[in-house]
């Protein structure tokens, strides 16, 4: 799990709960990380507590730095206002510095005060921060003056703590329920995600789409209508796209279906994809095999549930059209993404060409512009609901109409800059690593525009330094319109276990985005190919997505995945359909059945024989009167 979603984080628990455990999963993607222990030696007789520090700092990584904060109480509040941007810390845990802060060696000490710096302090930290602490409010009051001081002082911490925090976690034997969001305290609406059961797939179906049909997007957010229905009640056993269907009740208010970070949604199969990999060793196929290919027939028969995927049939491409104002849009010319749009609109151009040649259909869709990122917030929480909603509708109309694979495209002005903020926000990126060379339409590099990029992604993120990091946030103050809408059809696709084929930074932006809101939704993705972006390149690393190809080719967000589908279809036919090795099956030869073509002899190739008697034809202009035979 990640702490990206969020700038602080507090994690709560009792004793053994596996609180500690559960924190130290939230900072396993930062490269760095600075280890906060709070905890005295204690008794040097006492091998239980010693045993205890031990197995803690066993668990760290080699690459985590460690800081002892138990001489003085007020040194934490100083570490964590002096912490940089880039910095993730782990503090573990404020029992042990409530213990510290009480223990008369560092008396007189005013805890009320001191606790109030701490939580100014996390309110003003820069950096990444998660937090441990026991939860003691649910035992008995102790019966010791000593006891209870320590219970009041921990109980107060804790509240000031989960205040100044994003968000809070409790552990419950080694379960985490999340207790405050980045957005607010969850509504009971919302909170009986948890509680209530699943409904069958078929009623889950009905009520997801119709509630979806009714949610019409504000009209301030102006996104096109998409028409959606309520799919058949069929039953399982005879429905001939299972794959495809919903399979859980998601939760409902009267305004439509609340996206919220925590959500379960389906995971592809895990048993398929390794068993369609070790099918492939079995084949008859020559030499080496697919190499890095066999990766397509294992996400394909994950994604399908079962061990011999098929050649995706239906596929849509998604071009989201958005432009970003301000700094971000710099040596872009104007008007010329609404001009590839109507472009692929009216089905000419590279992808209208490309989706034409591979049979796919293309679908343009209109997403809000977003504000100058470096002066304001690109959209509003508003819209960003909204946009989600309705990229979450774009996939369920595409499920409902059987697609099997969704293209993900984009085209709009200053989308890589928007990307690379977006990435710099949830995976700690320089904004110069991320952003790639601004080439002109006489293909010039433009230095001064890709200056002007980079200044304006470096002045979002220091008006948001103090902003919370959850995703919606992050779609609000960087992403916009095309980054919220892809985050959305990413969401829906995994609720609907429909594979999304990515290409491009909004794309990988997206996915970045939607991890913090469901962790599957991850693993319905596929990178055909990074097409030379350091942003997708970094994205796909923190996501764990390999790309399969290195084409270099630079026609548009889209375009790369189309050229590669081909290619990836008939890998999953050839998978599909060669035999078994004869090795690893009957001694017999099987002859073809009646729906295979036979293999030629050498009797087809033979001169054929005249159309009639006579001497024989050797005019080269003659035509025999009947073909090649096909055997």
């Amino acid at each position: 799990m990640s702490v990206d979603g969020w700038n602080t984080v507090l994690v709560l628990g009792g004793i053994r709960s596996g609180k500690s455990e559960f924190a130290e999963s939230l900072v396993t993607d930062a490269p760095v990380v600075r280890y906060l222990a709070t905890a005295p030696e204690g008794d040097p007789e006492d091998t239980e507590w010693a045993t205890r520090l031990a197995a803690h700092r066993a668990r760290r990584p080699g690459s985590w730095t460690t800081e002892e904060t138990t001489e003085d109480p007020r040194r934490l509040a100083d570490v964590l206002s002096s912490a940089e941007p880039n910095e993730t810390l782990l503090v573990d845990d404020l029992g042990g510095w409530v213990t510290v802060l009480l223990d008369p060696d560092h008396q007189p000490a005013d805890d009320v005060a001191t606790i109030a710096e701490l939580a100014e302090a996390i309110r003003a930290c820069a950096a990444r921060v998660v937090l441990v602490s026991p939860e003691v409010g649910l035992s008995l009051v102790p019966t010791t003056p000593l006891g209870r001081a320590f219970t009041d002082a921990l109980g107060a911490a804790n509240r000031a703590v989960a205040d100044a925090c994003d968000t809070v976690a409790l552990v419950v034997a080694g379960q985490p329920v999340w207790l405050k969001s980045a957005a607010g305290v969850a509504s009971p609406a919302v909170a009986a995600n948890v509680t209530e059961p699943a409904a069958p797939a078929s009623a889950s179906a009905q009520v997801v789409a119709a509630s979806l049909a009714d949610a019409e997007p504000t009209p301030e957010v102006q996104l096109p209508e998409v028409l959606t229905h309520a799919p058949p009640v069929v039953p399982a056993q005879e429905s001939g796209n299972n794959w495809a269907a919903p399979t859980m009740a998601l939760p409902m208010v009267a305004t439509g279906l609340v996206i919220q970070p925590g959500m379960e949604l389906p995971m592809p199969d895990e048993y398929a994809g390794p068993q369609a990999v070790d099918r492939l060793a079995t084949l008859d196929v020559p030499g080496a095999g697919l190499g890095v290919l066999d990766r397509v027939v294992g996400f394909a028969a994950a994604t399908q549930g079962t061990a011999t995927p098929q050649a995706w049939g239906s596929v849509r491409v998604l071009l989201l059209h958005g432009d970003h104002a301000g700094g971000a849009s710099a040596g872009t010319v104007a008007g010329e993404s609404a001009r590839r749009a109507a472009q692929a609109r009216a089905g000419r151009g590279a992808l209208a060409r490309l989706a034409a040649e591979s049979g796919a259909s293309l679908q343009v869709v209109d997403t809000p512009a977003a504000a100058p990122m470096e002066d304001q917030p690109a959209l509003s929480l508003d819209q960003v609901e909204s946009a989600l909603r309705y990229g979450w509708r774009l996939a369920e109309q595409a499920a409902d109409a059987g697609v099997q694979l969704l293209v993900l495209g984009a085209c709009g002005a200053g989308t890589e800059a928007a990307a690379a903020a977006v990435l710099a926000a949830t995976a700690g990126a320089e904004p110069p690593a991320v952003l790639g060379r601004v080439i002109t339409g006489s293909g010039e590099i433009d230095d001064a525009a890709w200056m002007i990029r980079c200044a304006a992604v470096r002045d979002a993120l220091h008006r948001t330094r103090r902003s919370s990091r959850g995703a919606k946030d992050i779609l609000a103050e960087l992403g916009g319109g095309d980054v919220a809408v892809a985050s959305g059809v990413l969401l829906g696709a995994t609720a609907r276990r429909v594979p999304v084929l990515l290409d491009g930074p909004v794309g990988l932006a997206a996915g970045m985005v939607s991890r913090d809101l469901a962790g599957q939704a991850r693993h319905w993705c596929l990178l055909a190919d990074h097409g030379g972006h350091p942003a997708v390149r970094l994205a796909a690393d923190v996501l764990g997505l390999t790309p399969l190809l290195d084409l270099r080719m630079d026609l548009g967000e889209g375009a790369n995945a189309l050229v590669a589908l081909p290619l990836l279809r008939s890998v999953l036919a050839l998978a599909a359909a060669l035999p078994v090795h004869p090795s690893l099956g009957d001694d017999e030869e099987q002859s073809p059945s009646a729906d295979e073509p036979a293999y030629l002899d050498e009797s087809d190739f033979a001169e054929p024989e005249p159309a009639g008697p006579g001497p024989a034809s050797t005019g080269a202009d003659e035509q025999p009167a009947s073909g090649w035979r096909a055997g």
